[in-house]
């Protein structure tokens, strides 16, 4: 069994060593670094800017994403330990479409990188930053199932501070693929969980089996 275990910035570290404990097979770690991004940003004095509600990325931007990415994945590989391997998503080639209007942004698409190939081969955990060739800044959640789809992996797990997706109030054990993209099409969902359900219906559609805290989102 192969997973790809996306863990979001604020809760990598205290994390995963849990989840690796949890799960069988080899696993492939995407992580973000959203909270840190935003506070060396707002320290260093850099104002967003936004088109259509999405951010724009300048260089100086992603020099400030490329370090706060950088600085998790060093903490993350300490904490897994000496299986884990430091691997920058642009240096090993994910594949991603530029996003002209927001700059040195863009969408990933599925690719199976040789460095997180022989990673896996030798028994090690590929510890991945969401950087596309170019270098393009890409959305973490949607580089994790970009890259599942890829590797043609079982499951894509996403592991954040939301217990999962909420449905009246309450989190939903199942949500299938066609409910969760009617429900982002209307506006139903809202904040975080977003990126993570477009994401989850993405590798859904490509094969993989996605789960958001305890909400699975079958194809």
């Amino acid at each position: 069994m192969s997973t790809v275990l996306k863990l979001g910035g604020r809760v990598a570290t205290e994390t995963v060593r849990g989840a690796l404990a949890r799960l069988d097979g080899e696993v492939v770690v995407v992580h973000g670094a959203g909270p840190q991004i935003t506070a060396e940003l707002e320290r260093r004095g850099i104002v967003p800017v936004f088109v259509r509600g999405r951010r724009v990325t300048t260089a100086a931007v992603l020099e400030v994403v490329r370090e706060s990415l950088e600085a998790v994945n060093a903490q993350l590989c300490a904490a897994i330990g000496p299986r884990a391997v430091a691997l920058r998503g642009d240096e090993i080639g994910l594949s991603a479409r530029r996003v002209d209007e927001l700059g040195l942004v863009g969408e990933p698409e599925p690719s199976a990188p040789a460095a997180v190939l022989a990673a896996l081969a030798a028994g090690l955990v590929p510890v991945v930053t969401p950087l596309a060739r170019g270098p393009l800044n890409v959305n973490a959640d949607e580089a994790a199932a970009a890259l599942a789809v890829g590797l043609g992996a079982e499951r894509l797990l996403f592991v954040s501070d939301v217990p999962g997706v909420l449905l009246d109030g309450a989190v939903a054990l199942v949500l299938p693929a066609d409910e969760a993209e009617a429900g982002l099409e209307s506006g139903r969902f809202e904040g975080g969980i977003v990126p993570k359900l477009m994401a989850a219906v993405s590798a859904a559609r490509g094969g993989v089996r996605a789960t958001i805290g305890t909400t699975e989102v079958p194809a």
